[in-house]
């Protein structure tokens, strides 16, 4: 009941597999350090590079749990593809993320929060205002979806896909975040960006004052800008390397 199989598949997989493997569970430790996580809920998914094959966490597990091992593949239906598995998905957790990457081929990675900031933020009729750096980055590609219920109904994929368009960032209404990147480093700066945004903006609220806006224009021209300082050599991929050394460092045992 309390212990969890134990499971060793380096050695079955591809390199490039178990890379992805490898990077998906720390992001699944590192969203746990930063304390985002919602006990066994919400969740991180990762397609594997020349495949149309997806990794999700085990239903049941703590973020801090997940291990490169116990990652779940499967296809965009949710079909388990290892038949000896010992672990299951929570389908209603994939319907959102089945829906993003049936429309989204060049991100690789999705990433659903809950956190009492996206919530927050996601439930204000104005959404995330242009307050912060922060929310420059996620307003230069914001979509929002509508509250609808639990994600349980498969009608709900393509009115979510229609707000989603081309966008980065999504903000879920009454429910939390989403955001997307073409590697699970820069899924995690989104985030990152999301959640600061977020949380600044309620911090400037809670003082009751007049905040100043930062003008459309200068949102307009963030977007290039942004492309810059969080993707390539001075984002994703050099942030993203950092935040994978304090993962080892908590806790190397994700990356079995």
């Amino acid at each position: 009941m309390f212990s969890i199989p134990q499971v060793d598949i380096k050695h079955q997989v591809s390199e490039q597999e178990w890379q992805t493997r490898v990077e998906l569970a720390a992001c699944y430790r590192v969203v746990a350090l930063h304390g985002w996580d919602d006990l066994i809920h919400t969740h991180i998914s990762a397609r594997i590079p020349d495949t149309e094959y997806l990794l999700i966490n085990a239903f049941g597990l703590a973020f801090e749990e997940i291990t490169a091992s116990n990652l779940v593949k499967i296809d965009i239906n949710g079909n388990i593809i290892d038949e000896n598995s010992p672990f299951e998905i929570n389908p209603a957790g994939f319907t959102i993320h089945s829906a993003v990457h049936e429309v989204r081929h060049e991100d690789q990675c999705v990433l659903h929060l809950h956190t009492n900031e996206l919530i927050a933020v996601a439930s204000l009729k104005q959404g995330l205002l242009p307050l912060s750096q922060y929310s420059m980055f996620a307003l230069a590609s914001m979509s929002y979806h509508d509250y609808e219920g639990l994600a349980v109904n498969a009608d709900e994929k393509s009115r979510l896909q229609a707000d989603l368009g081309n966008a980065d960032f999504m903000l879920l209404r009454n429910h939390g975040g989403l955001t997307l990147g073409k590697t699970i480093g820069d899924a995690f700066m989104h985030m990152y960006d999301l959640t600061r945004a977020c949380q600044v903006q309620l911090q400037v609220q809670a003082t009751g004052k007049d905040a100043i806006l930062v003008e459309q224009s200068i949102v307009d021209g963030i977007r290039a800008q942004a492309n810059i300082v969080h993707t390539g050599k001075t984002g994703g991929e050099t942030t993203w390397p950092a935040m994978m050394r304090r993962a080892f460092r908590a806790d190397p045992s994700f990356a079995s």
